[in-house]
């Protein structure tokens, strides 16, 4: 038997032009609480990609020995540079044990990995010739333990194009959303939140608001002593101060040009650190009022950006996915400062947690078909580039 990359990418186009290939779509966000894992059906149709089923879908929790250099790496701590390749290189294999586990549970015959990885930095609205990124869990890793073809490290193609990098959800949404009747917008609430908008034209805009849940955890952390506050009971008993919130919208991230792109590098453990200091100085210290002020702050970042989207392209909803949709103080907040109905992307047929792992199992299909992704309004870079570095397992 061939048993060549060629081959292996070969069958692996041959089952998307056919009854389809099982794709599984995997990634840690940038609240790393996990490994996401979506199995999905895909396949061609009528010319394109059709919307991806999704089959089976799972966090799966780190060993705690790797969550523990992973946090620290996330939080800022020091780290050599055997340290960086060592732990890329143990995210690596967890994330493809995670796909192929999985897999082997639910009785499935995996035939292609997308792996996002982990990101550890990113450029914040760094000069044009100065952007970079950086996503942990190597590839080839990653294949050997799925036992598949892999794509990945889909940043950088978009980077090299002159694009942000990053959000890259916007690029698949269209095919993810396909059923959606435009105008439409998804709004994501990772570490991270970003805005996909779905033009009326058929056009695609995306962008990062800002920070999400790496503030609403990182309070919980400090102040709570958990990994997250669950369903927003801490925030729902405090109240909102008002002067903190306005402090906190000054930063000049807010008032960038879209589209934009941020990280932990801007709003990670220092950042965080500095509102608390901006908290104490304006008498805020109660847990519960810190996270309720958090949660307005960050309705407020969205709404704001919200008000950008062009009239044509004006909604009669806010679909949302993403770990935040489980914060209901947080989703009143937004319903209350966008003035329209805010729903889950479920009750429009998308499961909001599984919605990343969506993106990049669609992106790893396109990878391996050769179908550009990169659209100039939803990061900036050129167009028809394809995204994505092919892995094979040997």
């Amino acid at each position: 038997m061939n048993r060549t990359p060629q081959h292996a990418f070969d069958r692996v186009r041959a089952a998307l032009c056919g009854e389809g290939a099982l794709v599984a779509g995997v990634l840690s966000g940038t609240s790393a609480d996990g490994i996401d894992v979506a199995l999905t059906r895909l396949r061609m149709e009528g010319g394109e990609l059709a919307a991806p089923e999704l089959l089976r879908f799972e966090t799966v929790p780190f060993a705690v020995p790797v969550h523990a250099r992973l946090r620290a790496v996330l939080d800022g701590a020091p780290c050599t540079l055997g340290e960086t390749a060592r732990l890329s290189r143990d995210l690596g294999i967890a994330f493809g044990s995670a796909a192929r586990a999985l897999s082997q549970r639910e009785g499935l015959r995996l035939d292609l990995v997308g792996s996002h990885g982990q990101t550890v930095w990113h450029h914040d609205g760094a000069r044009a010739g100065d952007k970079a990124t950086l996503q942990l869990g190597e590839g080839d890793h990653v294949a050997q333990a799925a036992g598949v073809p892999v794509a990945c490290d889909f940043r950088q193609a978009d980077l090299a194009a002159g694009g942000e990098g990053a959000p890259l959800s916007g690029l698949a949404d269209a095919t993810i959303f396909r059923a959606l009747p435009r105008p439409a917008v998804i709004l994501n609430l990772g570490g991270m939140a970003n805005l996909t908008v779905l033009g009326s034209d058929g056009s695609v805009r995306g962008w990062d608001t800002g920070p999400a849940n790496s503030l609403l955890d990182g309070l919980a952390r400090r102040l709570l002593g958990e990994p997250f506050d669950r369903d927003g009971a801490c925030a729902a008993r405090g109240r909102v101060h008002t002067a903190l919130v306005e402090r906190m919208l000054a930063h000049p991230y807010f008032s960038q040009t879209l589209p934009k792109s941020t990280g932990r590098d801007t709003f990670g453990e220092a950042w965080i650190g500095q509102c608390l200091a901006q908290a104490a100085e304006l008498g805020c210290s109660r847990p519960e009022d810190l996270c309720a002020t958090a949660v307005e702050f960050l309705a407020c970042t969205i709404a704001q950006d919200l008000a950008r989207v062009s009239e044509r392209d004006r909604i009669g909803e806010l679909l949302v996915a993403g770990g935040g949709v489980h914060h209901r103080p947080w989703m009143q907040a937004l319903e209350r400062r966008i003035g329209c109905p805010v729903r889950s992307s479920g009750e429009r047929g998308v499961n909001p947690d599984a919605r990343e792992g969506l993106v990049f199992a669609v992106l790893a299909a396109r990878c391996v078909l050769g179908i550009p992704s990169t659209r100039p309004e939803a990061t900036r870079a050129a167009p028809g580039r394809v995204l994505g570095k092919l892995c094979w397992p040997g």
